[in-house]
C-alpha cells in the first residue's frame, strides 16, 4: 500500500488515528451532557440538544477543537471534566507496533494534531507518545485548523518537508482533502477510528482499518543516525 522508500516525512493525526476516539466521542455525546446537566440542574435530553446543534455550527473550524472556547461558552471547565474520563484514552490497534518500527527507520515522523494543547497535555500524560515523534504540531499554534490548506503553509514554516514525499495518516476526509489540495502525495484515511463504532466505508482515499496494514514486512535498511 505504501512505497516506504518514495517517504521521507511521516505526518501523523492523533484522535482517531494514533488514539481511539471513542474517549472524545463518549466525552462529548455522553460524559459532558450528562454533567452539564447536573451542574446547572437542567434536563440531559435538553442539555445534550443544545450541545450537538451548538457543536455542529462549528465543525471543522478551530473553536471547534478548542477548551477554551467550549469552556467559557458553556461555563464549565472543560479540561477538568475530562480528567474525570481519562482512563478512557488509548492506543488504537497496533499503533505501538507501528510507532516502534518507525523509530527504526530514516523517516522524520511528525504529529499534525488539531487537539487543543490542553487536551494534548491530558492525553500525553496518560498515553506517552512524546518519545516517538520529532515534533509534536498542534493547529492552535498556527490559528487554523488542518482542514484549512493555509495549515501545510504554515506547518511548512516550522517543519519543512517535501510534500511529494510525505505521507498523511488521518481519519478526517476534510483534513486528507486539504493536504492532497496542498500537494501532499501519499494519503491514507483511518476506517476505523472509534473502537465501539463500526468502521467507515471505502472513501476517495486509501483506507486502513489498523496500522498491522502498513507496517513494514521487514526492517528498514536506513536507520537514524
Amino acid at each position: 500500500m505504501l512505497d516506504w522508500s518514495a517517504i521521507d516525512t511521516i505526518l501523523l493525526d492523533m484522535d482517531g488515528t494514533l488514539l481511539d476516539l471513542h474517549f472524545d466521542n463518549f466525552f462529548w455525546m455522553e460524559h459532558l451532557p450528562k454533567r452539564l446537566a447536573e451542574l446547572k440542574e437542567l434536563h440531559p435530553e435538553v442539555v445534550s440538544k443544545d450541545l450537538l446543534k451548538r457543536v455542529r455550527l462549528l465543525q471543522g473550524q478551530l473553536n471547534w477543537y478548542c477548551l477554551d472556547y467550549w469552556s467559557r461558552e458553556l461555563e464549565v471547565d472543560i479540561p477538568t471534566l475530562k480528567e474525570e474520563v481519562r482512563h478512557l484514552i488509548g492506543y488504537r490497534p497496533f499503533v505501538e507496533e507501528f510507532l516502534k518500527a518507525m523509530q527504526d527507520s530514516h523517516h522524520r515522523v511528525v504529529m499534525v494534531t488539531n487537539a487543543h494543547r490542553k487536551s494534548l497535555e491530558l492525553k500525553l500524560r496518560q498515553v506517552d507518545l512524546t518519545p516517538y515523534f520529532d515534533n509534536i504540531v498542534s493547529s492552535h499554534d498556527f490559528g487554523v485548523p488542518k482542514e484549512d490548506v493555509a495549515f501545510w503553509s504554515r506547518l511548512q514554516e516550522v517543519e519543512p518537508f517535501q510534500p511529494d514525499r510525505a505521507v498523511l495518516i488521518d481519519d478526517s476526509l476534510p483534513v486528507l482533502r486539504s493536504a492532497k489540495e496542498y500537494g501532499v502525495a501519499h494519503l491514507l484515511a483511518v476506517l476505523h477510528p472509534d473502537s465501539k463504532r463500526p468502521a467507515k466505508e471505502e472513501t476517495e482515499f486509501k483506507g486502513i482499518l489498523h496500522f498491522d496494514q502498513i507496517l513494514p514486512t521487514n526492517v528498514f535498511v536506513n536507520s537514524k543516525a
